[in-house]
Protein backbone atom coordinates (compact mmCIF):
# COMPACT_ATOMS: atom_id res chain seq x y z
CA UNK A 1 0.00 0.00 0.00
CA UNK A 2 1.40 3.39 -1.01
CA UNK A 3 2.00 6.09 1.56
CA UNK A 4 -0.13 9.13 0.92
CA UNK A 5 1.35 12.34 2.23
CA UNK A 6 -0.40 15.62 2.66
CA UNK A 7 1.71 18.31 1.12
CA UNK A 8 1.64 21.75 2.64
CA UNK A 9 1.19 24.35 -0.03
CA UNK A 10 3.26 27.44 0.70
CA UNK A 11 2.79 30.74 -1.02
CA UNK A 12 6.01 31.50 -2.94
CA UNK A 13 6.16 34.93 -1.30
CA UNK A 14 6.42 33.27 2.13
CA UNK A 15 9.57 31.28 1.28
CA UNK A 16 12.00 34.12 2.04
CA UNK A 17 11.24 34.99 5.66
CA UNK A 18 13.60 37.99 5.65
CA UNK A 19 11.78 39.87 2.91
CA UNK A 20 8.82 42.00 3.99
CA UNK A 21 5.75 41.76 1.76
CA UNK A 22 3.58 44.50 3.23
CA UNK A 23 2.70 46.86 6.04
CA UNK A 24 0.83 45.73 9.14
CA UNK A 25 -2.40 47.53 9.99
CA UNK A 26 -3.37 49.22 12.28
CA UNK A 27 -0.31 51.36 12.81
CA UNK A 28 0.90 51.07 16.39
CA UNK A 29 2.60 54.41 16.89
CA UNK A 30 2.94 57.74 15.17
CA UNK A 31 5.18 57.52 12.12
CA UNK A 32 6.04 53.85 12.67
CA UNK A 33 5.25 51.14 10.15
CA UNK A 34 5.67 47.48 11.01
CA UNK A 35 6.23 45.03 8.18
CA UNK A 36 4.51 41.73 7.50
CA UNK A 37 6.49 38.69 6.38
CA UNK A 38 3.75 36.13 5.67
CA UNK A 39 0.80 36.16 3.30
CA UNK A 40 -1.70 35.21 6.03
CA UNK A 41 -0.60 38.15 8.18
CA UNK A 42 -0.81 40.58 5.24
CA UNK A 43 -4.29 39.35 4.29
CA UNK A 44 -5.47 40.06 7.82
CA UNK A 45 -4.02 43.59 7.62
CA UNK A 46 -5.68 44.12 4.24
CA UNK A 47 -9.04 43.02 5.67
CA UNK A 48 -8.75 45.48 8.54
CA UNK A 49 -7.79 48.22 6.10
CA UNK A 50 -10.86 47.63 3.93
CA UNK A 51 -13.27 47.35 6.86
CA UNK A 52 -12.03 50.43 8.71
CA UNK A 53 -11.57 52.77 5.73
CA UNK A 54 -14.36 55.20 4.92
CA UNK A 55 -15.38 55.44 1.23
CA UNK A 56 -13.72 58.53 -0.23
CA UNK A 57 -10.86 58.44 2.29
CA UNK A 58 -8.31 56.92 -0.10
CA UNK A 59 -6.92 59.20 -2.79
CA UNK A 60 -7.84 58.04 -6.32
CA UNK A 61 -9.95 55.17 -4.90
CA UNK A 62 -13.25 56.79 -3.92
CA UNK A 63 -15.10 53.47 -3.65
CA UNK A 64 -12.49 51.74 -1.46
CA UNK A 65 -13.65 50.84 2.04
CA UNK A 66 -16.73 49.68 3.91
CA UNK A 67 -17.16 52.65 6.25
CA UNK A 68 -18.31 51.17 9.55
CA UNK A 69 -18.65 54.59 11.21
CA UNK A 70 -21.61 55.29 8.94
CA UNK A 71 -23.43 52.28 10.43
CA UNK A 72 -22.47 52.87 14.05
CA UNK A 73 -24.95 55.66 14.86
CA UNK A 74 -27.86 54.68 12.63
CA UNK A 75 -31.16 53.88 14.32
CA UNK A 76 -31.70 50.91 12.03
CA UNK A 77 -28.84 49.04 10.38
CA UNK A 78 -29.66 46.74 7.49
CA UNK A 79 -27.25 43.95 8.38
CA UNK A 80 -27.74 42.17 5.07
CA UNK A 81 -26.73 45.24 3.04
CA UNK A 82 -23.65 45.68 5.26
CA UNK A 83 -22.71 42.02 4.72
CA UNK A 84 -23.14 42.46 0.98
CA UNK A 85 -20.98 45.60 1.02
CA UNK A 86 -18.25 43.71 2.92
CA UNK A 87 -18.47 40.78 0.47
CA UNK A 88 -18.21 43.08 -2.56
CA UNK A 89 -15.22 45.00 -1.17
CA UNK A 90 -13.33 41.82 -0.30
CA UNK A 91 -14.02 40.19 -3.68
CA UNK A 92 -12.81 43.32 -5.45
CA UNK A 93 -9.70 44.14 -3.40
CA UNK A 94 -8.56 40.82 -1.86
CA UNK A 95 -9.06 38.14 -4.53
CA UNK A 96 -6.61 35.74 -2.84
CA UNK A 97 -9.19 34.77 -0.19
CA UNK A 98 -12.54 33.05 -0.27
CA UNK A 99 -15.15 34.24 2.20
CA UNK A 100 -16.66 31.49 4.31
CA UNK A 101 -19.00 33.64 6.39
CA UNK A 102 -19.58 37.24 7.41
CA UNK A 103 -21.46 38.01 10.61
CA UNK A 104 -22.80 41.41 11.60
CA UNK A 105 -24.38 42.15 14.95
CA UNK A 106 -25.63 45.60 15.90
CA UNK A 107 -26.67 46.21 19.48
CA UNK A 108 -30.11 47.88 19.38
CA UNK A 109 -29.72 49.68 22.72
CA UNK A 110 -26.23 51.07 22.32
CA UNK A 111 -23.91 52.16 19.57
CA UNK A 112 -21.95 48.94 19.17
CA UNK A 113 -21.25 47.02 16.00
CA UNK A 114 -19.61 43.59 15.85
CA UNK A 115 -18.33 42.24 12.53
CA UNK A 116 -16.87 38.76 12.11
CA UNK A 117 -15.18 37.70 8.89
CA UNK A 118 -14.38 34.03 8.35
CA UNK A 119 -12.23 33.31 5.31
CA UNK A 120 -9.98 30.78 3.58
CA UNK A 121 -6.72 31.49 1.77
CA UNK A 122 -7.13 30.20 -1.77
CA UNK A 123 -3.44 29.30 -2.17
CA UNK A 124 -3.20 26.80 0.70
CA UNK A 125 -6.74 26.40 2.09
CA UNK A 126 -5.78 27.79 5.50
CA UNK A 127 -8.82 29.13 7.37
CA UNK A 128 -8.77 32.15 9.64
CA UNK A 129 -11.10 34.83 10.98
CA UNK A 130 -11.12 38.32 12.36
CA UNK A 131 -13.58 39.93 14.77
CA UNK A 132 -13.97 43.71 14.80
CA UNK A 133 -15.70 45.28 17.79
CA UNK A 134 -16.62 48.85 16.95
CA UNK A 135 -18.08 50.89 19.81
CA UNK A 136 -18.79 54.51 20.65
CA UNK A 137 -16.61 54.31 23.78
CA UNK A 138 -13.42 54.12 21.73
CA UNK A 139 -11.57 57.37 21.27
CA UNK A 140 -11.77 57.80 17.50
CA UNK A 141 -9.54 60.87 17.35
CA UNK A 142 -6.57 59.42 19.25
CA UNK A 143 -4.23 57.84 16.72
CA UNK A 144 -2.05 56.09 19.31
CA UNK A 145 -4.83 53.69 20.30
CA UNK A 146 -6.84 52.18 17.46
CA UNK A 147 -10.57 52.76 17.78
CA UNK A 148 -11.79 49.26 16.96
CA UNK A 149 -10.45 46.18 18.58
CA UNK A 150 -9.70 43.31 16.29
CA UNK A 151 -9.07 39.74 17.25
CA UNK A 152 -8.29 36.72 15.19
CA UNK A 153 -8.17 32.97 15.21
CA UNK A 154 -11.62 31.58 15.80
Amino acid sequence: MANVRDYIRINPIDVNNRRAIGVRFPFNAEGVFFSTYETAEQVKSNLLNIILTEPGERVFKPNFGVGLREYLFENFTDEESLKEKINNQIKLYIPQIELVNVTVDKSPDSHELYVGIFYRLINNGEEDAIQINFTQDNNLSNSSTPSPSAGGGY
